[in-house]
């Protein structure tokens, strides 16, 4: 179809730009030129100019070609073998999910109140108990954006809570994690203004330092951060001291944790954690370019807690009729919705349909499943180091347990991870992530990811690719 481009363009999928319905909404708000409405942007900071971009595509038939041409041309996880993770790994989503989270009552439906309801409101409530359930836990805060923004958040409640300043967190913590965490600290809210303060962990187990923990703690610690899983992958063994330090100076004991581990491992409220937050991208969640996170806060139903959510908080009601139980938003004084500039830091739409996605797969796993699929990725990362320590040069890093992740050491190859993964991606595989410039102390280390769908026969070829890349060096 052929288009003077020199004529006014009316783009079908936006119908504002149709020129006689812009003109009457121009005219209901009393102006004659669309600049008008920004006229409190620096005249300087204006481009009036025509962007540089292609001519417009009008029809439907050739958007769709144009699109598809583009994403042709990526790489995914169904072409290549993966073992990248780093707090992003990929798992295998039950077709059941996808056939419930994109039912046209879900998809469309933009919140969970009275205007779009559409079943919602249940869901939130299923989903909340399942997975509280699964934390051990009583509340369960709303879809945050991704678990970096929960950490955060969870830090900013601790800072509420008890009114201290500095918090403890793992040298090795998520890198990305780390970063949203000490801009949002820094940022969110002006009276807030935390400090963080990192702990060591021991070279050659990856573990925290209990050591350094000791000598940074003091009364002026708000809250106590540990991960568990660690983002290298190791298992904490003194999770249950480090909280009694942590409660021996009035600090909260927060617990950042994978769901998908608790099949396997100890709910953190069992080694006294008082808030607990992580990412529901195991529990169902696609790779999807930088989508596919989602966060989580919990915590018991003490009204310390409860105050200092940001978000709302579904949950049953008392029955007026015995057995007819009802849910609902509850205390949504606390939030910016009620109290704008004045609420618990503001919270926006993100992530809800990915609570769908997290109480399907919850619902069709259940306890057994979450045991076996833990035992399978735990047995897939046991087999893999046995099997990368005969890859000459190549060694684990820590001499301590592991899930999911581990670091993979391969300085004495004389080969930097850059170069392995480059030759890697040639033989269709994903690398281990570089660890050498977040971590330099760890030489040219990379951390490899071993899900359920990394089994035997996807790490033998990774084997077999990484001994032929050392003999040819």
């Amino acid at each position: 179809m052929s288009v003077d481009q020199t004529e006014k363009v009316v783009y079908p999928y936006i119908p504002n730009s149709a020129p006689k319905i812009q003109q009457e909404m121009m005219d209901a708000v009393g102006i004659t030129d669309l600049w008008e409405l920004y006229e409190e942007v620096p005249d300087e900071l204006k481009y009036k100019e025509d962007l540089d971009i292609p001519p417009a595509i009008l029809d439907e038939f050739s958007m769709k070609r144009h699109i598809e041409k583009i994403l042709a041309q990526n790489v995914t996880c169904t072409d290549y073998i993966n073992f990248l993770g780093a707090g992003c790994a990929n798992h295998y989503v039950p077709a059941v999910v996808d056939e419930i989270t994109t039912r046209g009552e879900f998809l469309t439906c933009y919140g969970a109140e009275s205007w779009a309801d559409h079943g919602k409101y249940q869901t939130f409530v299923e989903y909340n108990s399942m997975l509280a359930e699964l934390l051990n836990t009583d509340v369960m805060s709303v879809p945050q954006y991704d678990g970096g923004q929960a950490l955060a958040t969870a830090i900013c409640m601790a800072n509420r809570i008890n009114g201290k300043q500095r918090v403890l967190l793992p040298r090795s913590m998520n890198v990305q994690n780390k970063r949203i965490v000490e801009n949002y600290i820094d940022s969110v809210q002006a009276d807030l203004a935390i400090e963080p303060v990192y702990v060591n962990y021991l070279p050659d187990k990856g573990t925290l330092d209990l050591a350094d923990l000791k000598s940074k703690l003091d009364d002026s610690i708000s809250a106590v951060v540990v991960e568990s899983v660690s983002y290298l992958g190791t298992i904490e063994p003194s999770v249950k001291e480090i909280g009694e330090l942590a409660k021996s100076v009035g600090a909260e004991y927060i617990v950042y944790t994978d769901p998908i581990s608790l099949g396997i491992l100890e709910a953190p409220t069992n080694y006294g954690a008082t808030i607990v937050c992580g990412d529901l991208h195991s529990l169902g969640l696609h790779l999807s370019c930088g989508n596919g996170q989602a966060g989580f806060i919990s915590t018991s139903e003490d009204a310390k807690y409860l105050n200092e959510y940001k978000d709302f908080i579904y949950g049953f009601c008392e029955p007026e009729v015995p057995g007819e139980y009802v849910f609902g938003n509850l205390l949504i004084d606390r939030t910016h919705y009620s109290q704008r500039a004045k609420g618990k830091e503001y919270t926006g739409t993100g992530t809800n349909l990915w609570m769908i996605s997290a109480a399907v797969y919850m619902a069709l796993m259940g306890p057994k499943g979450f045991q076996e699929i833990g035992q399978t990725i735990l047995g897939h990362g046991r087999y893999a180091a046995k099997k990368l320590s005969t890859v000459p040069g190549v060694q684990l890093q820590f001499n301590t347990p592991f899930f999911k992740e581990v670091v993979i050491n391969f300085t004495d190859t004389n080969l930097t991870v850059e170069k392995i993964n480059e030759l890697l991606l040639a033989k269709g595989i994903f690398g281990g992530l570089d660890l050498s410039h977040d971590f330099p102390e760890l030489g040219q280390s990379a951390l490899y990811c071993f899900t359920e769908v990394t089994g035997k026969e996807e790490i033998d070829k990774l084997v077999v690719a990484l001994k032929d890349i050392m003999k040819r060096g």
